[in-house]
């Protein structure tokens, strides 16, 4: 059984949060998405604690703290490490991919250029993490 998902996105790229907005929308899942424009607003709401993510899906490209640098703090904290953080980005650097997995990533989606081919693969990922038992634990 699926289940309504709290989403921490950190994106700079408006567009691109309006984007994924959109389709959480389009797609009628009930998720809610936090939103954070870099990786110190980011851990700034993780601070709070008052709702931590199922999910945390991050772009690479960010200003003040970059995608890698918020994953190797996040997977260094013993409380919030636990949260699976999903890589959304543009690069296909191999060294950023292998780099990610290393620091402990749970998933690396490319975003594609087409908005049919990106509606198809976030639509897969959230399937995937609303139904996954790591997050109805």
């Amino acid at each position: 059984m699926s289940r309504s998902l709290n989403i921490l996105l950190i994106e700079d790229d408006a567009i691109e949060v309006m984007k994924f907005n959109r389709v959480v929308s389009t797609l009628k899942f009930n998720h809610k998405v936090i939103e954070a424009n870099n990786g110190e607003v980011a851990l700034e709401i993780l601070k709070v604690k008052e709702v931590i993510p199922d999910i945390i899906v991050l772009d690479l490209n960010m200003p003040k703290i970059n995608g890698i640098e918020f994953l190797e703090i996040l997977k260094n904290d013993d409380y919030l490490k636990y949260i699976p953080a999903i890589v959304l980005t543009t690069s296909n650097n191999h060294t950023d991919v292998l780099q990610c997995y290393k620091i402990g990533i749970a998933g690396y989606v490319l975003k594609p250029l087409k908005y049919d081919d990106y509606l198809n693969r976030i639509q897969k990922m959230l399937e995937y993490w609303s139904v996954n038992e790591l997050i109805s634990q």
